[in-house]
């Protein structure tokens, strides 16, 4: 397994983004992983009956792209994903870009864990914000 980061190469305020478009599939897909069928997720009419401009992305969708920046970017592969405390503040529709980014807030030298800033925004609005807490893999030591 490629490591991206271990422990030794984070640094407080190293932050990585990721980027994506929300579709009517991406939330039919996710509705039906899920089980959630939420008709403010999946039925035009109840969004808008509920007072939305349009059906809405669940936000664990949203969240999930915080996921995708702890996965692959910063720490990146080899890093364990174990905590998520996010505030949902708006709403998020089809067609929305949405962009997660992640933020090295704590290094726990010791431990091997690291908190984690993380946020979701659309058209620079913050959808969610909070923290998570990974767990990161020293660097091997060499023979």
């Amino acid at each position: 397994m490629d490591v991206k980061y271990y422990l030794e190469d984070l640094e407080v305020g190293m932050k990585a983004e990721t980027r994506a478009t929300i579709t009517e599939d991406m939330i039919d897909t996710f509705a039906n992983i899920t089980g959630d069928h939420n008709p403010i997720h999946v039925d035009e009419a109840a969004a808008k009956a509920a007072g939305f401009k349009g059906r809405i992305a669940h936000g664990a969708l949203s969240a999930s792209f915080i996921s995708a920046v702890l996965g692959n970017d910063l720490p990146g592969p080899g890093a364990v994903f174990v905590e998520l405390n996010l505030r949902f503040r708006k709403p998020c529709f089809i067609g929305d870009e949405v962009t997660a980014v992640a933020e090295v807030a704590e290094i726990n030298e010791r431990t091997g864990r690291v908190k984690m800033k993380c946020h979701c925004e659309v058209e620079g609005q913050k959808i969610c914000r909070g923290d998570a807490g990974v767990f990161v893999q020293k660097r091997p030591k060499a023979d």
